[in-house]
């Protein structure tokens, strides 16, 4: 059971990985898409690294059920934290592209 945590959040990755690769819906430039495709790539990455951490350094003490918790927890904020950084870092491309053409 160690992949419950991506297992469950697949589904909500795979909505926020969409609505990140369609919006703002332009400029589509190639390295805008390259970015867009190597965060995508990076965060689930990080994320089920993160899950694996998560679940092999949990502690049972308190109940078996804290093992995916943790896991699930620590999937989810690597996931958002590559992707909130990412958003930053497009964030400053776009505007950097947009001032070049009114120049």
């Amino acid at each position: 059971m160690p992949y419950l945590a991506l297992i469950l959040f697949l589904p909500w990755f795979a909505i926020l990985g969409a609505l990140f690769w369609i919006y703002p819906r332009q400029p589509r430039t190639t390295a805008r898409r390259l970015l867009d495709a190597l965060t995508l790539v990076i965060a689930g990455a990080g994320s089920f690294a993160g899950m694996q951490w998560g679940y092999a350094n949990a502690s049972v003490a308190s109940g078996a059920i804290w093992k995916q918790v943790l896991a699930t927890l620590i999937a989810y904020g690597v996931f958002l934290a590559v992707m909130t950084l990412a958003i930053v870092v497009r964030h400053r491309m776009l505007r950097r592209s947009q001032r070049r053409e009114f120049r």
